[in-house]
């Protein structure tokens, strides 16, 4: 789905992401680790459009995208996330799915006065759809609260539910367990896996806690210095010496271990 071919983002004299390459498959939930600083968000944001890059190439499935706006990226079916989520706090949790979804009529100032019906008919199918993703995401109770009053989790949440209102092919999840409480990160992965199995969503998720990762993604891919060091199972890059010694400190061997799922 995704190649990233020895992708450079310099600030100043310091190389964020340091000719970093990796491949995500279609299909696959793929984990990104690594510790702060490794270049993993710089990474994100740079296949995602929000930054240029200094040098190499991000191919979609076979097409060269490197440097594309990211509301051009979005009409291709690539979105991210943020580690802090991005709502519009003042509209409530429906209008937040309503209003993102593409190629509304009533974007149109002509049409809203020359196709007032159609816009009206849109607007319920819109609703009826988001109040689907909704369910879909043990959100309903919550339709007509201002996006603002959620909890850090719930609004994690909505940030997916937000990919479900659009023709999403590939998701970039960023730290979606940060201040997120136990039950609902839980809540979140099971909604990732199910997005991936039903709807054939692929995702490349940031995420720091090892429990949580191991569960979810495979492959995981770790990063360090903006460098790719290892790529493979959770089993493969939790026991990776190189990882464990660089990247994940001395000692952390045993606390890595016994973080991972039984």
């Amino acid at each position: 789905m995704i190649a990233v071919e020895a992708l450079e983002k310099r600030f100043g004299g310091f190389s964020a992401v340091d000719g970093a390459s990796l491949e995500i498959a279609r299909g696959s939930i793929t984990g990104l680790i690594g510790p702060n600083g490794a270049g993993k968000s710089t990474l994100f944001n740079v296949i995602a459009g929000l930054l240029k890059p200094d040098g190499g190439r991000v191919l979609l499935e076979g097409e060269d995208v490197t440097g594309l706006a990211p509301h051009q990226l979005f009409h291709k079916g690539l979105l991210r996330t943020f580690q802090i989520a991005h709502e519009f706090g003042s509209l409530s949790v429906r209008d937040n799915l309503m209003m993102v979804a593409p190629r509304q009529s009533g974007e149109s100032l002509l049409r809203v006065w020359t196709r007032p019906g159609q816009i009206r008919s849109e607007e319920r199918a819109l609703a009826e759809r988001a109040n689907e993703v909704l369910e879909f995401l043990t959100l309903s109770h919550l339709a007509e609260d201002r996006a603002d009053s959620l909890s850090g989790g719930q609004k994690k949440l909505l940030e997916l539910g937000r990919t479900m209102m659009t023709d999403a092919r590939i998701v970039f999840l960023d730290e979606v367990g940060a201040g997120v409480n136990r039950t609902l990160l839980n809540t979140i992965g099971e909604a990732i896996v199910r997005l991936n199995r039903e709807r054939g969503y692929t995702f490349c998720v940031i995420e720091h806690d090892m429990s949580f990762i191991s569960r979810f993604c495979d492959p995981l891919i770790c990063m360090a210095e903006g460098k790719v060091l290892a790529q493979g199972t959770a089993d493969e890059i939790r026991t990776n010496e190189q990882v464990i010694e660089a990247y994940l400190g001395r000692g952390l061997k045993n606390r890595v271990a016994a973080d991972a799922p039984a």
